[in-house]
Parts: C-alpha cells; structure tokens; sequence
C-alpha cells in the first residue's frame, strides 16, 4: 500500500443520524461519530450488519442528511454544498459496491458502463471517452476483448473489475469500497484485494474499506475503527488495534478469525498477484 500522507483528506466530526422506524420508534445509525481519513491511507471500518458502517459511508459522500454533525472533504463542508458544487466535489468521491452483478446495468456493455459517469458529467468526446473506457479496462486488467460483453457473460470478480474501472474512470480522490469483496470467491477475493493495493500505489488513491471481516481489513488497512450500534467503539493503526485490542467488542471480531498457517498464506498471495495480473483475470 502506498505511504499516507498526514494530512488528512477527509474530517467527520460528531456525525449523528437516526431514522424514523414507526409512530414512536427511532434507530440511532450514528451517535457522535469522528474520524479523520489521511490522503493516501486505507482506513479500515469494520463491524457486524447494522452498525452503522454504510450509514457513514452515505453521509461522506453527501448522500445522507444528518441530524447532527460536519463533513469536510479537503477542507470543503460537504454537509453546506449544494446543486452544482456537490455534484463538483462528487467526482472526487466514488464508490464500489458489494454486489458486482447488481451494481451494473445488465443491459449495457463493459464500454457503456464504465463510460456512463463521463457522458453524466459531460466530460470529452465520444472518441476521448472511448479512450479512457480502453485506459481503464487495462488498468484493471481486462483487455479490449471485454469492451463488447455484458455483465451476466462475466464471473463475478470481472464484474467487480469493471465496478472499479468505473469508479476510477473520474479520476477521483477518494474510493469507498462497501464489502466490496464479499460477495466473491476466496481465491478471486485476494486478486481483487491485490488489484485495489496496486492500483492504489499506482494512482495515489485514498481508500475506505467498509467491511464484516476483519481478517480483510487486516490485510487492506493502514488504520481500523470499530463500529457497534452506530458508535466508533475503538480505533487506533493495524499494530495497535490487533496487537492490544481494548474493547470487547474488539477482541470478539477478533477470536472469530480463523488461524492461518503463516507458509500457506504466503503461498496463496504470491499466487493471487500472479493471477490478478492475468488480463482475464477474476
């Protein structure tokens, strides 16, 4: 993964969001939550179904009106845009979503979808637009041969390829990556991991990494928050949070990753980054 730099990209301060459920009753998805993403990093947010990681996610980008609380995207107010200037600063926050196959419009090609967020914001020609649909299928890895399929004639971690072209076909700054690989296969889970560090490096990518499984946050992120019911339970840089856990909750995300034999795990990485750089790959 690349060096992060100090200063940060993104700034949240005392996020807080609840949502009506009937009459009388509410759900508290965020309950004071802060944090600071540095430019550059992986900043990992792990926690079961319902904890609030997607929540906050939404209220990143600016798609979540909160009850409480501040965004700040580069020293831009997220929370205070509107109109013209939020979809700007939109273009420098993308997402990739869990499930590839839902994620993209079955009824277009490869070309189509990664070229849809250029047409939407008006930007190029159709012959530069085609340009960067080729620069990008590249970048992750699927040749020309991909341009003209569709989603259901490809395998779920190629569709997540395409998911990633799109996401990155903006330039943007700043990737949420929302259980983005598990929906996938085991083995097609860590060509995916392998691309996202290596395109990471490559284009000095900041990325959140939303996921239930912290073994994957462990290998992805440079710095981990825990949530629970909506709150940031404990935070602190990889070393810190697995090699001193504070919180109990922590330690119960913890014990239910399963041992890994340190030989076998190096083995199926070397093969995993010799897959992801097969141009057919996942």
């Amino acid at each position: 993964m690349s060096e992060p730099e100090t200063t940060p990209l993104v700034v949240a301060s005392g996020l807080r969001k609840t949502f009506r459920l009937g009459a009388r009753e509410t759900l508290v998805a965020l309950d004071d939550v802060s944090l600071e993403i540095r430019r550059g990093e992986t900043f990992g947010l792990v926690g079961e179904s319902g904890s609030g990681k997607s929540t906050v996610s939404r209220a990143l980008l600016g798609l979540l009106p909160l009850d409480a609380g501040s965004v700040q995207f580069d020293g831009l107010e997220v929370t205070r845009l509107k109109g013209g200037e939020l979809r700007r600063l939109r273009k420098r926050m993308q997402m990739v979503f869990q499930d590839p196959f839902a994620a993209l419009n079955r009824r277009q090609s490869v070309a189509q979808i990664v070229a849809a967020p250029l047409e939407a914001h008006g930007i190029g020609d159709r012959a530069s637009r085609a340009a960067r649909v080729e620069e990008m299928l590249d970048l992750v890895g699927l040749g020309p041969a991909y341009r003209e399929r569709r989603p259901r004639e490809m395998s779920g971690g190629q569709c997540q390829r395409v998911a990633i072209a799109r996401a990155l076909a903006l330039d943007p700054e700043l990737v949420v990556l929302d259980e983005s690989v598990s929906a996938l296969d085991v083995s097609i889970q860590a060509q995916v991991l392998n691309l996202l560090g290596e395109l990471q490096q490559r284009l000095g990518l900041t990325y959140l990494f939303i996921s239930h499984d912290l073994a994957v946050v462990r290998y992805m992120a440079s710095t981990v928050a825990v949530m629970q019911r909506g709150s940031i339970v404990e935070r602190g840089s990889r070393e810190q949070l697995f090699r001193s856990a504070q919180h109990e909750y922590t330690r119960q995300l913890m014990s239910a990753i399963p041992a890994v034999d340190p030989t076998a795990e190096r083995a199926r990485r070397r093969a995993a980054r010799t897959e992801a750089g097969v141009s057919s790959g996942g």
